[in-house]
């Protein structure tokens, strides 16, 4: 099942889509495609321990990654008004500038959660049936 959405100004990226796909009685769905512009956004860059906060406009050139009841897992890559690109994992506070159009693959039946792998130290996709009898 696929779902088309818009974001508007002012909303925060996340926060929206997980709204959209809770709202509607979903709990998996994967970002086939995103694009709009963001002002700020805000960033966690690979092995960064910190976030970074771009406060100028900015230009979603993609957006991927998984949404569901647990939270998101979503990575953008954007660029400024030079053509500069920078990328990474989406936070909280990318607030949309002028528009987001995105496209959801909601996957019915399923549930994304996220638990803490040992392994890794961060919270993982755990993917999960949503009607949990055999």
């Amino acid at each position: 099942m696929l779902l088309a959405l818009r974001l508007h100004p002012g909303d925060d990226l996340r926060e929206a889509l997980i709204a959209a796909l809770t709202s509607r009685g979903h709990a998996a769905a994967f970002v086939l495609s995103g694009i709009g512009s963001l002002a700020p956004a805000q960033l966690r860059l690979a092995g960064a321990a910190e976030a970074i906060t771009i406060t100028g406009d900015t230009e979603i050139l993609t957006l991927s990654g998984t949404l569901g009841s647990g939270g998101a897992h979503l990575h953008a890559s954007l660029s400024d008004a030079r053509g500069q690109l920078l990328g990474g994992h989406v936070l909280n506070g990318c607030r949309i500038r002028t528009t987001a159009e995105v496209l959801l693959a909601v996957l019915p039946g399923q549930r994304f959660e996220r638990r803490i792998d040992p392994a890794t130290g961060y919270a993982e996709l755990d993917i999960l049936k949503d009607d949990p009898t055999p």
